[in-house]
């Protein structure tokens, strides 16, 4: 394998970088622009034209960002490297290492549903794929993206009859993004929008991915004149003093979690609507079994379950335990 952990995450001793890294190093090939995947203090960041206006707007003036393309191969040392969509938010990449050894895939987090806010995955053959876990239990199946916001709609549709505003509360890179791209024509003004996700809005913009219009929430917008409104927010916004400005208000959480009965109201939500950027149980053996890989390693989530089952399909498959800083679904 050419990669090895290390406290620091994955590591291409031979390539001389480090995947995702959770601390400092000298070059991080960074999969995706989530904080949990791209972290201040790197020497140099390695990745997409799309992450790169992502990270940008959310690491120190001066960090060094170095764009690949999609598909470009790259020497570091030995190893060529190229980054591969992973269709899982703005220029989110797979990482293919190829050596002497053969061909590795470090997939990252990715979603095989169809998303126009993204670049959809693509499959990449390898004899190693290293796998993301995150939903990796057979409870996990999503439901038809269509029919979630057809509910979701019909949701915000009675809160507006009763003069309520509608908060979801979803990630300010990726999900936010799909949401204002699907809902926005449904309804009759613009959404208004955290300024998390009006930064993320503008990154998107930058990287040539058209949105429709949105209305950033300032100091002046609260109370009555939110009536009836569509807000949109991360989750770390709910229980905050931000959140009065809306009284009266519905929320509800979009969210690959809200699968699971309970988990609405242990996040203490109204609502819960099944819409994830992250591949369900059947995607994830899906995918597995059209890269070909003769060696599968799984990562991040319910990374043991997901090797076990493997290896119970006759798969030579291992977890493996990375350093963490949470995760977003």
């Amino acid at each position: 394998m050419i990669l090895e952990p290390t406290p620091a995450g994955l590591h291409c001793v031979s390539g001389g970088f480090h995947i995702d890294p959770v601390a400092p190093v000298p070059v991080a090939v960074v999969t995706h622009g989530h904080a949990d995947h791209a972290l201040p203090g790197m020497d140099r960041y390695v990745c997409t034209p799309g992450t790169a206006a992502v990270l940008r707007r959310r690491l120190p003036e001066g960090a060094v960002v170095d764009e690949l393309e999609y598909g470009t191969a790259r020497a570091f040392g030995p190893v060529s490297v190229s980054l591969h969509p992973a269709g899982h938010v703005l220029g989110s990449a797979q990482v293919r290492l190829e050596d002497a050894s053969g061909v590795t895939v470090v997939s990252g987090d990715y979603k095989r549903q169809p998303d126009p806010t993204c670049a959809p995955f693509e499959l990449v053959r390898c004899d190693t794929f290293v796998t993301e876990s995150t939903f990796a239990l057979p409870i996990y199946r999503w439901p038809s993206p269509r029919r979630e916001l057809d509910a979701l709609h019909e949701w915000i549709e009675g809160n507006q009859r009763d003069g309520r505003p509608s908060v979801l509360l979803a990630y300010a890179l990726g999900k936010a993004q799909r949401l204002i791209d699907a809902l926005a024509s449904r309804l009759g003004a613009p959404i208004l929008v955290h300024g998390a996700v009006a930064s993320m809005h503008a990154a998107y913009m930058e990287a040539g991915r058209r949105l429709p219009h949105v209305e950033p929430i300032d100091s002046a917008l609260r109370g009555a004149a939110t009536a009836g409104r569509v807000v949109l927010a991360p989750p770390s916004a709910l229980g905050t003093p931000w959140m009065k400005r809306f009284p009266r208000a519905s929320t509800a959480l979009v969210s690959g979690w809200m699968r699971v009965r309970g988990r609405r109201r242990w996040r203490g939500v109204d609502r819960g609507f099944v819409i994830s950027d992250h591949a369900d149980w059947p995607a994830l053996l899906d995918t597995i079994a059209a890269t070909g890989a003769r060696r599968v390693v799984t990562t991040h989530g319910y990374a043991d379950v997901l090797a076990r089952h493997l290896r119970e399909q006759g798969l030579d498959a291992a977890s493996l335990e990375l350093p963490t800083l949470g995760s977003e679904a």
